[in-house]
């Protein structure tokens, strides 16, 4: 029976779990979280049906179809934002384990590199879906077939500048919600003045005594509320997932920078420079 490892991404994952396939490192699932984006949506309309008049619930119920996608997409973002959070979460504990010796006078090279390896994949079930562990793999490979080990610290810090560049791929989505939401509320705005430039134009029109304008000039208000009120929303629900976002972002480069560290200190400082390589350098 074999051991089972320490960090098993195909039952931790929480895409795995959930039973989609999970997204590479803190990548995200796009049917995934439309579907959570879709469960959080008819969730919220369904908390405000009892307060449906009440004037917060009425600025959802009553202003047009535009609220209605503010928040799916505000739903949608904020999934992928949890989502990506527990990944990284799960991505952090790789940097707990240890995958050298503890010998202070162990040195790594291309006869023992075999061993290190080994230990990697006693540490997780798939290193390639490990941002530390996949960029530790592609370096020892290196290592182990051309046995230089001068290559090894220009492969890792490749290798990381490649990582930050998925990291910033992984936030794009995110990133045109934030865009999207402000235009559906200025579009919303358009609509909400459109109506009540039109209503007003209308009272005017066949209004005849001031009790008669007075009664349709609230259809001309309602125009009002949708304009201002579904800009408002967006407004808001932009700046909450921006922060959001920022702080996360923020979190993942962290990571990341504790990746380099942690392979400057398991892996690069166990290197020494062979003789050969000295005389062809």
């Amino acid at each position: 029976m074999t051991n089972e490892p320490k960090l098993s991404w195909t039952r931790r994952d929480i895409e795995q779990r959930c039973g989609f396939r999970g997204g590479r490192y803190t990548a995200v699932n796009t049917a995934f979280s439309a579907l959570l984006a879709a469960v959080l949506t008819i969730a919220f309309f369904a908390a405000l049906l009892p307060l449906r008049h009440t004037g917060f619930a009425q600025m959802f119920f009553e202003r047009g179809p535009v609220p209605y996608a503010i928040v799916f997409f505000s739903a949608w973002a904020l999934a992928i934002l949890f989502v990506k959070s527990r990944k990284l979460a799960f991505q952090r504990k790789s940097l707990g384990l240890s995958i050298v010796p503890p010998d202070h006078d162990f040195v790594l090279s291309s006869t023992n590199v075999d061993a290190v390896i080994d230990n990697i994949f006693a540490a997780v079930d798939e290193p390639k879906h490990f941002v530390l562990f996949n960029r530790i793999m592609i370096a020892l490979a290196n290592l182990r077939n051309l046995g230089r080990v001068s290559d090894v610290d220009d492969i890792l810090r490749s290798q990381a500048e490649h990582d930050e560049s998925l990291m910033d791929t992984s936030y794009l989505l995110v990133g045109g919600f934030v865009w999207a939401i402000p235009v559906l509320g200025f579009i919303g705005t358009v609509l909400g003045l459109s109506q009540a430039i039109g209503g007003f134009g209308g009272v005017l029109h066949s209004a005849e005594e001031l009790s008669s304008i007075a009664t349709e000039l609230k259809g001309v208000t309602a125009g009002l509320a949708t304009a201002f009120e579904t800009t408002l929303e967006a407004l808001v629900a932009a700046l909450a997932i921006q922060l959001i976002m920022t702080f996360l972002r923020k979190s993942e480069q962290d990571f990341l920078d504790a990746c380099s560290e942690y392979c400057v200190r398991q892996i690069v400082n166990k290197l020494r420079i062979m003789p050969y390589e000295v005389e062809r350098e």
